[in-house]
């Protein structure tokens, strides 16, 4: 009779307290499997987004640094403020060819005017500002000095700062990116 006791309890399923041991043990794995899944696609989308995004703005200056150089001149440049806050940002050349090429800095996009033919050339910029600079007035010094007048324009510098929403949140904000371009033909 003993032996019928011990054969029935090996054959017996997990009891209540063993069940309940189980399943909080495999939620608990669960959840921290679920949540080290959560946190590494996370971080895999904010590095593959901050690659994509510093490619973009890399080569948008290196497009503007480009065309800038080649110009005959500043025509005019200015912005529109509102509340204190920029508004838009503006500066136009006369390109080598006679147009003119135009750089318009509204809301978060960079756009390039030529011809009347717009190209978008830099997107999520939530910031955006053009210098100019004139020639240097002292023989031997080499700081700039900035200019109010188009025509005396030597050197023009612009800075932006780009981001984007990453489920939601504001993230990978590029520090600054400048560019200190000299107009070659003036």
């Amino acid at each position: 009779m003993c032996g019928k006791i011990t054969a029935r309890r090996r054959q017996s399923g997990m009891t209540l307290p063993e069940m309940m041991f189980t399943l909080m043990v495999g939620s608990i794995l669960g959840a921290a499997v679920l949540s080290f899944s959560l946190y590494a696609g996370k971080s895999f989308a904010a590095l593959t987004n901050y690659v994509d995004l510093e490619q973009k703005s890399q080569n948008a200056l290196d497009n503007m640094t480009r065309e800038v150089r080649q110009v005959n001149r500043v025509l005019s440049f200015g912005t529109t403020t509102l509340r204190g806050q920029v508004i838009t940002n503006t500066i136009t050349f006369e390109d080598s060819d006679g147009a003119n090429l135009t750089y318009t800095f509204t809301g978060d996009v960079l756009v390039r005017n030529k011809a009347g033919v717009n190209r978008v050339v830099l997107t999520n910029c939530d910031y955006l500002t053009f210098q100019v600079f004139q020639r240097n007035p002292i023989a031997g010094a080499w700081d700039q000095w900035s200019t109010t007048v188009a025509t005396n324009t030597k050197l023009i510098s612009v800075s932006w700062v780009c981001s984007r929403n990453i489920l939601g949140n504001r993230m990978n904000t590029e520090s600054v990116q400048t560019a200190k371009v000299v107009i070659r033909k003036e």
